[in-house]
């Protein structure tokens, strides 16, 4: 990323754009084939930054009138058959994140996987993928992953919600207000 004092935040706009412009439009379509079903409990999940992001997914899922869950939350159900677990990880091979995947896989359950490694463990335990195609950047750490895996998981939702008329009327409902 080539940095402007006078505009950093332009810079980083153009790395996430490219990002996006990268991502599989067939890794998407299954991924909101995946989200699409209202019966299915959701359960996010994601180391350091990453785990962030997993929480303000499984944040806007609830908001949306889904059942989610951030794993390690002390009101987290189990998981079982037929519930879905999001897993984000930039390489893929965080050992508490394929435990997890690992895990949720033998209770039968769907891993939707988002990593920047198409060919990574977390990838091969996945029923579905979405590579989120990082590149060089002047962002620290993960940034770029983890800016880029939010921007998606929110654009999904949007999508899954694009024909309900009562979405924002949802979300504000179940917003929290003991604020």
């Amino acid at each position: 990323m080539s940095t402007s004092v006078d505009s950093p935040w332009l810079a980083v706009r153009d790395e996430i754009t490219g990002v996006l412009s990268a991502v599989s439009p067939a890794q998407m379509a299954a991924a909101k084939a995946m989200l699409a079903d209202r019966h299915r409990r959701w359960f996010c999940s994601g180391q350091g930054r990453s785990g962030l992001v997993a929480q303000m997914a499984a944040m806007r899922l609830m908001h949306v009138g889904f059942d989610a869950h951030a794993v390690g939350e002390a009101t987290a159900p189990s998981i079982s058959r037929g519930d879905g677990l999001v897993m984000i990880s930039n390489s893929g091979e965080t050992p508490v994140t394929l435990h997890f995947a690992r895990l949720a896989a033998g209770f039968g359950a769907q891993v939707l996987a988002l990593t920047s490694r198409p060919t990574s463990t977390l990838a091969g335990l996945a029923n579905t993928v979405i590579h989120v195609q990082t590149t060089e950047t002047g962002q620290f750490g993960g940034s770029l992953f983890e800016l880029s895996a939010l921007l998606l998981l929110d654009a999904l939702i949007l999508e899954l919600t694009g024909n309900d008329t009562d979405a924002h009327a949802t979300m504000r409902a179940r917003h929290a207000n003991l604020q």
